[in-house]
């Protein structure tokens, strides 16, 4: 059975509307995952992806539809504030299938985690492309508890924790916990934002998904670093 959803969020972003907007409309890999860019007239794009506003830095939308009336939309109203700040309020809505209330529940928890990450891209990386790097953890990942675990192997108690990343083949690097809660882990280095996802609860394994703002030297042999590393922390 298919049910419609809206998550709303409204958040208050250490940044410029031009920073804000670009990063939504064009730097999704620094913040989220990389995802395509369609045409800003409204074309859709090969996977059917198409602008249905564009009015920058106010406001940017997007929708794709698929089948029996299926669709998923984003909507970003963005408004310059006193302070240097700026207001975005976000809209997304769509169409679940299946288990409405799981589908539902891991988009809410979902979308605070990205719309921080976000905060965090336009404050401290405005602008710069990023390198992204994702990698799932094996089958023991998806047991309940698995935030802890990666909390212990991390070294994390609170946001604020001064950390340092030992992961075998990479040099090490300090960061600071700008994320903590049942679910997700954030680190943020000089040069990156680490990003930590447990989905034991929707039964999806754990993940490490990173943005890189200085581009490794070599990506693929990174990304099996991380991949070691989570198989070795879930062994």
């Amino acid at each position: 059975m298919s049910k419609q959803f809206e998550v709303r969020r409204e958040v208050v972003l250490e940044a410029t509307p031009e920073q804000v907007f670009n990063a939504i409309a064009e730097n999704h890999a620094g913040w989220m995952f990389p995802t395509p860019n369609p045409p800003a007239d409204g074309t859709p794009d090969d996977q059917g992806n198409r602008v249905t506003t564009w009015d920058p830095p106010a406001a940017v939308a997007y929708r794709t539809e698929g089948p029996d009336g299926w669709f998923n939309a984003l909507e970003h109203i963005i408004e310059a504030r006193d302070g240097g700040t700026t207001v975005l309020r976000y809209v997304h809505s769509g169409i679940f299938t299946g288990d409405w209330d799981t589908q539902y529940d891991g988009v809410g928890v979902h979308t605070d985690f990205y719309l921080h990450s976000l905060g965090q891209y336009v404050r401290f990386f405005p602008g710069r492309d990023a390198t992204y790097l994702a990698a799932d953890g094996p089958a023991a990942s998806t047991t309940a508890g698995s935030v802890d675990v990666l909390r212990t192997a991390l070294g994390v108690t609170a946001v604020g924790d001064r950390v340092r990343l030992e992961v075998p083949g990479l040099d090490p690097v300090d960061a600071e916990v700008d994320y903590l809660d049942d679910h997700f882990i954030g680190l943020r280095s000089a040069d990156a934002l680490y990003r930590f996802y447990c989905r034991d609860r929707w039964g999806g394994p754990a993940s490490a998904a990173h943005h890189l703002f200085t581009a490794p030297a070599d990506a693929a042999k990174t990304t099996e670093a991380w991949q070691h590393w989570l198989d070795s922390v879930f062994a």
